[in-house]
Formats: structure tokens, sequence, C-alpha cells
């Protein structure tokens, strides 16, 4: 396969993917009966457009924008809410061309059989991945904790037909992962009064009518069981696949703490985490990264603390929808290839998330930001966000320290569980009581 050049500003250059044509860009199987490569190809691209849909921490406007100077065609990249693109992808699969997913929703694709699978030969990064999502472990060989959704679970497929997943690395993948992280507990420092090195201060009652949980049943549950088995009210199998029994005490204990008044509310996207967090009307919740970012750039004091108990690790994925055939399939190819080639890596990262393929992305950081984000060293200079705002002070380090400082301390993944269904009908009782 024909190498893309990498521009500094731009990611890989029109010229070299003209150059390559789609073979070098990641052509999809089946597409021999488009010919004259690249002609047909560059004169009829701008015509295509991909409907990228996800949710609004990794579907951003400016991302969608580079994609699409860059590549010749246009990304419409649409951001919805969980619960409408979950909604979407399994009941009008044809109106998304790209789906921006957590991985662990992966296995429900495929019994929709409504997910293409990608060869390993047509995607140019596969071997520069981290191998937490490559072989299910740390660069030093240490096996990532398998609790949960572990990115390994849900990567490969057994074959080319995608009717099943494997449990060992084949040459199918069942999408593309983009971006990961380890979140934990956000926290106001200037208003908790001691330090927070343990979930079970989530539930301390020091904070009652100042803690906050995300309104997630998969996301807000393992939160939940992370701060009741640190405070030894509960012990779990496995926190990120209950049984029933385990669902029904975790959330008996979690009405029991509603209605002593521990919890001032549930946020159910980013913007409400912020405006709790900012406004000090929660000083202790779940967080994602960044909302962390947003809070700082306002100018009050926010952190993500490492608890040592470890964190909860999720991963975000690319997932090309089985309807795609032709030139929007390779296209799409294109898309997959240009997405980890490092400019959205780089952007992403002055959120607070790692990309997949970290090679790229520090092609395109300054080094001082690679230093910070990812080597968890102190800040040779002032760190913007991806938007220009100012974000963190020379001198200070990034919460969490170096990247396998946080990655390699994760003890549950984002998983939908085998009792999703139960799951979310007890947590919406949760919730209304």
């Amino acid at each position: 396969m024909a190498d893309i050049s990498v521009d500094q500003e731009s990611g890989p250059s029109r010229r070299a993917l003209l150059k390559g044509g789609a073979a070098a860009a990641g052509l999809a199987v089946g597409s021999g009966a488009i010919t004259g490569f690249p002609t047909i190809w560059a004169q009829n691209i701008k015509d295509i457009t991909l409907a990228h849909v996800g949710q609004s921490f990794s579907v951003i406007p400016q991302i969608a924008a580079q994609a699409s100077k860059d590549l010749g065609f246009k990304i419409d990249m649409q951001a919805v809410d969980y619960a409408t693109q979950l909604n979407r992808t399994f009941t009008q699969p044809e109106s998304i061309d790209i789906s921006d997913l957590s991985i662990n929703v992966v296995p429900d694709l495929i019994k929709q059989g409504i997910g293409m699978p990608v060869p390993t030969s047509k995607y140019k990064w596969w071997d520069k991945t981290v191998p937490i999502f490559t072989k299910g472990e740390y660069p030093d060989g240490k096996k990532a904790s398998v609790q949960g959704g572990a990115p390994i679970k849900f990567q490969y497929y057994a074959d080319k037909d995608g009717t099943k997943l494997s449990a060992t690395p084949t040459e199918w993948l069942a999408s593309i992962p983009t971006l990961y992280n380890a979140d934990t507990l956000g926290i106001r420092p200037d208003l908790v009064g001691h330090k927070i090195d343990s979930w079970a201060e989530l539930i301390n009652p020091q904070f009652k009518g100042k803690a906050s949980l995300v309104d997630e049943a998969d996301i807000g549950i393992l939160d939940a069981a992370m701060a009741l088995e640190a405070a030894g009210q509960m012990k779990y199998a496995d926190k990120g696949n209950m049984t029933k029994a385990e669902i029904d005490k975790t959330i008996a204990a979690l009405i029991e703490l509603k209605k002593s008044g521990q919890f001032r509310s549930f946020w159910q996207n980013f913007d409400q985490s912020v405006s709790l967090m900012a406004s000090g009307e929660v000083v202790i919740q779940s967080m994602w990264s960044p909302a962390v970012t947003e809070v700082r750039t306002r100018g009050i004091a926010c952190e993500f603390v490492p608890l040592k108990e470890g964190y909860r690790g999720w991963g975000v994925t690319l997932v090309p929808m089985k309807h795609l055939s032709g030139l929007k399939l390779d296209a799409a190819m294109d898309y997959l290839n240009w997405y980890n080639s490092g400019w959205q890596g780089a952007f992403i990262a002055r959120q607070g998330y790692y990309s997949t393929v970290p090679e790229t992305a520090k092609a395109m950081l300054e080094p001082y930001e690679w230093d910070y984000w990812y080597e968890g060293k102190p800040a040779a200079q002032d760190i913007k966000d991806p938007f220009g705002k100012m974000m963190e002070k020379a001198g200070n380090k990034r919460d969490g320290g170096a990247l396998w400082d946080r990655m390699g301390n994760v003890a549950v993944w984002n998983c939908l569980m085998d009792e999703q269904r139960y799951l979310t009908k007890r947590w919406n009782e949760f919730i209304s009581a």
C-alpha cells in the first residue's frame, strides 16, 4: 500500500490521495467495478457526502471542516444525544454512513447485521494502534483489565462475513477505534475541603446535596458501583456485567442515597455537567475530561482526580455501515484512514482525549503540548484548548499524569451488560424515585 503523506497543518495531502488513488487510502473491498481509477474518482468524489453521526464530544464541526478540506468531499457531522444515536443507528441505519459509537455498542450492531467489516489491509494505521485495541494489553505486555467492555472483546470479526466476533486477532476489524480515556471523578478542589483519593467520596455524607451522577444507565451505574464497592457496601464479580441481583442491590442503595439527599442532580449532557461544577452547586461528580477542561477555561478550579481504586475506561470507534457501496464506500475508507492520520488526534488531545494512533497525533502537536497531554510533564507554555481558550498555566501538570499512568490503571470498562434492558428499567426507577 502506498503511503499517504501527512501535512503538519492539514493532514493527508490531496495530492497524495490522488497520486495513490483509493488503493493507497484504503480502497474498499468489492470496488473493482469502478474503473479508470483515479480519474473517475477525482472527478466525482466532490459530489459525495458522508453522514457521520455521534455525540458532541467527538462530533465537532472543526474536525468535519478539516476532513472535508483535505479529502475533497463533504463530511456531514451530526451531533445527537446518546439515546437518539442508538435509536437512529438501529432503526434507521441507512440514514448513517459512519456511526461514531462507544466500542461496547459494537456487539449489538453485529446482532442487527448493520456494520461493515474492515479488512486490516485497507486500514493504514492498524500496526501503529495502541495495543489495548490490537492485543488487549499495554505496551509493556501486561494484560489490560477485562472487567466490563474491554475493547479487545469487540475489536475483531471472526471472518469477512462479520456475523460473529473473534476472541483473538483476525484480519477483519469490527470498527476503527479513534479515541479513548480513563474517567474518574471531577471535583472542585477549592470547595471539597480535603484530599479526594477514593471513589467512596462520591457517596460521602459530607457532600450531601453537592454530588451528581451522569444520567446514563450503563455509565452512571459503573460510577455508582465503584463508589459502593470502595465504601465496602458492595462486592461485584464483574462490575461491568452485573447480574440481576447485583443490579437490584445497587439500585436499592442508590435510591436510599437519593432519598437521603445525597445527589444534587443527574446530568444528561456536557453543558449540564459544566454548569453544575462551574456554579459550585456540585463539588464532586461523574465527569468527562472536556468538561473539566471547559470549567478551567472559565478560570475556575476543577480537577480530574486519580483515585486509588482505579479508573473507568472507555473507547470510541467508527463503524462504517453495511449499506455503503461503490464510490461512497471508497470515500468512507479514505475518511477512516484520514481520521487517525493526526489532525483529529491532535485536536482531541487538546480536550484531554487520547488518540489510538499517538504517533500521528504527536506529529501535529507542539512538543510542549505532547509533553503536557501525553507525557504528564509540567507545561512549558500556557496550555490552550482546541478552540484557543486558556486551559492551564505554564508549570502545571495534567491530572492523572502520563498516558500509561492513567490508562494503565483501568479497573473497569464501559459496557452494555447482558442484563442491559433490566438495568435500564431499574435505572429509570432510580431516577424517578
